[in-house]
């Protein structure tokens, strides 16, 4: 990664504010973070009380607020500045791009315009390439990531962790350093079960 490049505080769109987590937003990001219907297609376990939220922020973002080319941002309508989603992209090996968006905000288009966003930043901090996979169940996030540029490699099957469930992913990849015929191997090295689709 190229490290002259500032991640910059703030990003805008037509409609949106991307920005960093705050204290003050705990009680957005609990709001999202304990719908066990959003929380179908994440890692973790619906959040039960505020205090788990207040530690879940503090630990996933407030405390990476710094990183260098780090990317963990929320999402906002201009409107009201409160937190309806967050972005981020995982600054290990897989630079995996990761988002969540409120229920009343979906199917809108604000997903996509928020990532086009942090895209461009990711260009210009010079990162290789991203990832991101999908539960084959959600294929609503799969339009996200084709709409980012970004093209179907495999599919595999991952016991997830800590919900213990067998999840059907499909990975996607774009290369932004001109290396068109890269792909990301990690996935389909671990799990036995891999293959490729047709017509996804």
């Amino acid at each position: 990664m190229n490290n002259i490049h500032k991640t910059p505080t703030q990003l805008t769109t037509d409609r949106l504010l991307i920005r960093p987590f705050t204290p003050e937003d705990t009680d957005a990001f609990f709001a999202l973070m304990s719908d066990r219907e959003i929380n179908t297609f994440l890692p973790w376990f619906p959040l039960q009380t505020r205090a788990e939220a207040e530690q879940f922020l503090e630990e996933r973002y407030l405390s990476r607020s710094e990183e260098p080319d780090g990317f963990h941002y929320a999402i906002c309508l201009k409107t009201d500045n409160i937190p309806i989603g967050y972005i981020n992209v995982d600054v290990g090996e897989s630079h995996d791009f990761g988002y969540a968006l409120r229920r009343d905000c979906q199917h809108k288009g604000i997903m996509t315009e928020a990532a086009l966003a942090v895209l461009e930043e990711i260009r210009k901090a010079g990162i290789p390439y991203i990832t991101a996979t999908h539960d084959v169940k959600n294929p609503a996030s799969g339009k996200v990531m084709k709409r980012m540029g970004m093209t179907y490699r495999y599919s595999y099957e991952e016991p997830w962790q800590p919900k213990n469930i067998l999840v059907t992913f499909r990975m996607y990849q774009l290369n932004l350093d001109g290396r068109k015929d890269r792909v990301y191997m990690e996935y389909w090295n671990r799990y036995p079960v891999h293959y490729i689709e047709k017509d996804v």
